[in-house]
């Protein structure tokens, strides 16, 4: 594990053991971290509570911010979830086996349901549902057309993709423990 872990109102950050944490990604207070998950550089994930989940195999990549809302909003990223470069997620739930395109906004109480997709620099206003099948884009964000066969190749690929990735840039002391525990 690495990163900057900060505790806040008692809440320790939960990893997974077999994440990756950037060296210079921020996991504050109320955040759970998933199997496999990769946490990439420069994220911010600020769980003052109520708190933020990752689901297994999900990957924030560089630059990603994720916030909670003072209202008691939760932030929920699914599992097998691919969150492009510099997006901001805020207080709202993307599901499994979607993705967000880079510099994409999703704003409160707004649902990414699984399978769909927010194109890079769209921005998902509070409270709108992205719902199954659908590819949303534009400012502000709204149904472009249906997702593919194709597409849906093109999430598992990145999802894939990323956890190599993520697995090539863990420490290799914390592979080394792990392989230890293992046996």
């Amino acid at each position: 594990m690495s990163g900057l872990i900060v505790p806040f109102k008692g809440f320790v950050p939960k990893i997974d053991p077999s994440a990756f944490i950037a060296p210079n990604a921020t996991l504050i207070g109320e955040v759970e971290i998933g199997a496999n998950c990769g946490i990439w550089y420069g994220c911010i994930l600020r769980g003052d509570g109520p708190g933020i989940r990752i689901g297994e195999n999900s990957n924030l990549q560089d630059g990603t911010v994720v916030h909670v809302a003072a209202r008691g909003l939760m932030a929920i990223v699914g599992r097998n979830v691919s969150v492009g470069h510099m997006a901001l997620l805020h207080a709202c739930e993307v599901q499994d086996d979607s993705f967000i395109g880079m510099n994409a906004t999703v704003l409160d109480g707004a649902v990414v349901e699984s399978g769909a997709m927010v194109a890079a620099g769209a921005v998902v206003t509070p409270r709108k549902i992205v719902r199954s099948g659908e590819l949303w884009a534009g400012n502000p964000a709204q149904k472009l057309r249906d997702i593919t066969e194709k597409d849906l190749e093109m999430f598992r690929r990145v999802v894939g993709h990323y956890i190599e990735l993520a697995n090539a840039h863990r420490p290799a002391e914390q592979k080394a423990a792990e392989q230890k525990a293992a046996e």
